[in-house]
């Protein structure tokens, strides 16, 4: 094993079992409306990659347990109780929803059967795509993690587990399966600058625009039990600022003709995406409107005396670097 993969896997620590599925719901477009979304994350035993090490800014693994298919086949059931016909289901594992050694096949389509949804959203990591062959009946949108084009930045930076072209590759077959494509990508993965996290994002648009349906941006979040936590704790990251997000979206939007979305987790707080604390909420306002309606004026609406210290950072930063 690799070291930094060693290191990694050392890093985690595993919370007592939560059996209890998550839900919420949530706006979100399906062809150009905003529609309601229905939000299950199922507990499961999670990402096969964060047993064997995992990518270092990711905690999502304290929420999985050793879900038996019992267990799994109940959480489905209690979340459909609650479930009022919402137009798109999302269905999150805190793993690869297409790995069946996570989700067996035929509970895979109990939840689909299940659920008259217009549109399913689902995660999966490139090695389980093939399995999308057993729903062929079914809108699917399939959101792969690629966090970033730059291999460098995947293996050193991220821990993920692949290379670029191993992504590719996945997200190709998930087209010739007739499905839509969503591209997670990460903003300001650990070990990069400010501008070195900007211009990282944009070269990664630009090698998936011609494969996304939707691109969606993941600034990073500190996450407890993780690498990026034990360097965040030592004064060695910081989370990207707001304004880092903003002038992403805007230079996407003039590149890519796709949905932008962008999630921003813990967003105004010390562990997640941030600027001076006076103008967090009204940044936050702009990203979550824009990603509604996809219009740029609203992310041009908001501006504040710290966005001149965010451009003098992205000056300076490159000589503190060194």
């Amino acid at each position: 094993m690799k070291e930094l993969e060693k290191f990694a896997k050392e890093k985690k620590e595993y919370r007592k079992k939560v059996k209890k599925p998550r839900i919420w719901r949530e706006k979100d477009l399906l062809d150009g409306k905003v529609v309601n979304a229905f939000v299950l994350i199922l507990r499961t035993k999670g990402c096969y990659w964060a047993k064997k090490s995992g990518c270092l800014m990711c905690g999502y693994y304290k929420e999985t347990y050793d879900a038996e298919y019992e267990d799994i086949k109940r959480q489905i059931d209690m979340a459909y109780k609650e479930y009022k016909n919402e137009e798109i289901v999302k269905i999150f594992t805190s793993g690869s929803f297409l790995d069946e050694q996570e989700i067996p096949k035929d509970l895979q389509l109990y939840l689909f059967k299940k659920f008259k949804a217009k549109k399913f959203i689902i995660e999966s990591r490139p090695e389980f795509i093939d399995n999308l062959e057993n729903f062929k009946d079914y809108r699917i949108e399939v959101a792969m993690g690629l966090e970033s084009a730059n291999d460098v930045v995947l293996e050193y930076c991220i821990n993920k587990g692949f290379k670029f072209n191993d992504w590719k590759k996945g997200a190709e077959k998930v087209i010739s399966f007739g499905k839509e494509l969503k591209v997670y990508l990460l903003i300001k993965p650990p070990f990069l600058t400010e501008k070195q996290a900007i211009m990282d994002a944009l070269y990664s648009v630009e090698k998936i625009k011609d494969l996304a349906n939707t691109i969606s941006f993941n600034p990073v979040s500190i996450h407890s039990k993780t690498v990026v936590e034990m360097m965040w704790r030592k004064k060695l990251y910081r989370p990207p600022w707001l304004w880092t997000v903003i002038d992403i979206l805007k230079k996407t939007k003039e590149i890519y003709n796709g949905v932008i979305k962008c999630d921003v987790v813990a967003g105004g707080k010390e562990r997640g995406s941030h600027n001076c604390g006076k103008c967090d909420k009204k940044v936050l306002n702009a990203i979550k409107e824009f990603s509604l309606t996809q219009d740029e004026k609203k992310l041009e609406k908001v501006d504040c005396e710290c966005k001149e210290e965010w451009l003098d950072i992205l000056e300076i930063e490159r000589f503190l670097k060194g």
